[in-house]
């Protein structure tokens, strides 16, 4: 049984995963559903990114040759569910113009190589940010880096591993010190963001939940 002691991310990690267990993250068919997925979750809900993940699968347009040769304005009516449609849409088309302009449509030459050098690679993508990018490196590319998104900020800062002055980075390096990046950690970042994504939408809402709460008898603050 996990010591209850310290809200330490090895700790956090333990207590969720005993309450928890595998999330099977992402929830994808494929490395080409992960991209756009990541994509398109990009402020919005999870539950509006799977609405128009399955306008594109029934349309059979879940393939990079596809949305490459689609019309705009006919794949910003399948991905209306994911708000901002308009704005994804034309990420979406860059995306796919720089898998072609530069690694021949092949995601999994984008994807291949260093971490480091291939998070830029991403990062040098109009519209994708730190957590679209690593989201992709993690869970399409089996690259070993933690993903920071808004539940992780602040489950961490209600327990007091953070504070407020955290920048993105700051946070993924205590996970990476914590849990050295390696190819046998890949599966273990991945849970532990799948974890942490679970427990935000049960426990570590805007306004906190702790009755029942996993991690609820380490030190909180929940008006945080």
């Amino acid at each position: 049984m996990p010591h209850r002691e310290n809200a330490t991310l090895r700790n956090i990690y333990d207590l969720l995963w005993a309450e928890y267990g595998p999330q099977h993250w992402w929830p994808a068919d494929s490395a080409t559903e992960v991209i756009i997925g990541a994509i398109l979750t990009q402020n919005t809900a999870w539950k509006n990114v799977e609405h128009a993940i399955k306008n594109l699968k029934q349309a059979d347009y879940l393939s990079w040759l596809e949305i490459r040769n689609i019309e705009t304005d006919r794949l910003e009516k399948l991905l209306k569910p994911a708000g901002t449609y308009r704005i994804k849409a034309r990420r979406l088309k860059g995306f796919v113009e720089t898998l072609w302009k530069q690694w021949e449509g092949s995601h999994e030459s984008l994807l291949s190589g260093p971490t480091e050098e291939v998070r830029c690679r991403l990062l040098a993508i109009s519209g994708i940010g730190p957590e679209t990018a690593d989201a992709i490196l993690l869970y399409a590319g089996n690259h070993p880096i933690f993903v920071v998104d808004t539940y992780t900020k602040r489950i961490l800062r209600r327990h007091g591993v953070i504070d407020d002055s955290a920048t993105y980075g700051t946070i993924q390096s205590l996970f990476h010190q914590e849990l050295e990046p390696s190819a046998e950690n890949v599966q273990v970042f991945n849970e532990y963001h799948a974890l942490l994504v679970e427990l935000g939408k049960r426990h570590c809402r805007t306004k906190a939940i702790c009755t029942g709460c996993p991690l609820e008898d380490l030190p909180h603050k929940e008006q945080l």
